[in-house]
């Protein structure tokens, strides 16, 4: 069923995507060029209606009658309406920021909800009261965290595609039928965007489908699938999404750092970070999916380790993000403590 789900999700976004287009083009939904961003003419933007337009087919096809997942529904037409105000009138941050609250608080009123996480040995440790805001804050957090990320043709659609994978993949060998389901027709959807969306892009998803995607992925991500990892199960999904949520992490660092508005644009995210340091467009999307498969390849060996294992994960994955942030100056170029180090052993050799 999953497998065909995605298929069948994959045909319908092919289809649809050149339609959205025609839209986004005669509505006026376009994106103009400017100093902060990388491509150099009039884009079409509402791409992201292809695939919500798409999921929203495979859901009534595959699950027309899952009580469950209605909830995610109503949060994602929230989040969605939100998108498209803001490609067509550019909201601002208040507002949009109000638009994924909501979304987050529906969802969560309809049971989703980080109730507790897991540590070693089988402890449990329940959130209580707290797992609503706790819930609220990660699902705005990852939305923000993929809209952020979608600074380059294919970005966005391509790390979302392999946090859905990883995800749904998860979901299967843990006994979560509906969220597989959920993932997979989401991934078969995203894919089908991604051939009209890759570099040299067509179509840009836009607000529409960049907030829709973190939206969902988000609520994938702690709907159930890693409650049965018996070591830190808040841990994985947040090393499935390491680049998205590190990329928006050092974003604030920054901005607290300069005292600018959290808010505030700038051109020193990953992506444009790699370019800066002489990667084409191509090749700076293409190392920002292999990370992005690295992390969620850790994720997997994280929930098939031993304790001694999964804290070898983590001490190699923050290793990796250091030197991330040192060799492309996520932070600034002179934070570069490592580097240093081996630079000053090389000398002194």
């Amino acid at each position: 069923m999953e497998y065909l789900a995605l298929i069948v999700c994959f045909v319908a976004a092919i289809v649809i995507t050149p339609f959205v287009k025609k839209l986004a083009i005669t509505i006026g939904a376009v994106d103009q060029p400017n100093d902060r961003k990388v491509h150099k003419k009039i884009m079409p933007r509402l791409g992201g209606l292809a695939i919500i337009g798409s999921f929203l087919f495979g859901f009534m096809l595959f699950l027309p009658t899952t009580i469950e997942a209605w909830p995610i529904l109503v949060g994602g037409l929230i989040i969605t309406v939100t998108g498209i105000i803001d490609d067509l009138k550019e909201l601002s941050a208040k507002t949009k920021l109000a638009g994924q609250l909501l979304a987050a608080g529906v969802t969560v009123a309809g049971g989703v909800q980080i109730e507790f996480i897991t540590l070693p040995y089988g402890q449990i440790i329940e959130f209580g009261y707290f797992a609503v805001p706790l819930t609220i804050l990660w699902i705005v957090g990852v939305t923000n965290a993929i809209n952020l990320i979608d600074g380059l043709d294919g970005l966005a659609a391509g790390v979302s595609s392999i946090a859905l994978l990883t995800i749904s993949g998860m979901a299967v060998v843990m006994g979560s039928p509906l969220i597989a389901l959920l993932g997979f027709i989401l991934l078969g959807s995203t894919l089908g965007f991604l051939l009209y969306n890759f570099y040299p892009a067509k179509i840009f998803m836009g607000d529409t489908g960049a907030l829709f995607l973190g939206y969902m992925i988000s609520v994938l991500s702690v709907m159930g699938s890693f409650k049965n990892v018996a070591l830190f199960s808040l841990i994985v999904p947040i090393i499935i999404l390491g680049i998205p949520l590190l990329d928006t992490l050092f974003a604030i660092i920054r901005r607290v750092i300069q005292k600018k508005p959290l808010s505030s644009p700038d051109k020193l995210h990953l992506h444009h970070c790699l370019i800066n340091l002489g990667f084409s467009h191509r090749q700076t999307v293409m190392l920002i999916y292999a990370l992005s498969g690295y992390f969620s390849m850790a994720a997997i060996i994280f929930t098939r380790a031993t304790l001694w294992g999964s804290s070898l994960v983590i001490i190699t994955l923050l290793i990796t993000i250091e030197l991330i942030v040192e060799v492309t100056g996520l932070i600034g170029d002179n934070y570069r403590p490592i580097l240093k180090l081996i630079d000053n052993n090389k000398a002194k050799k």
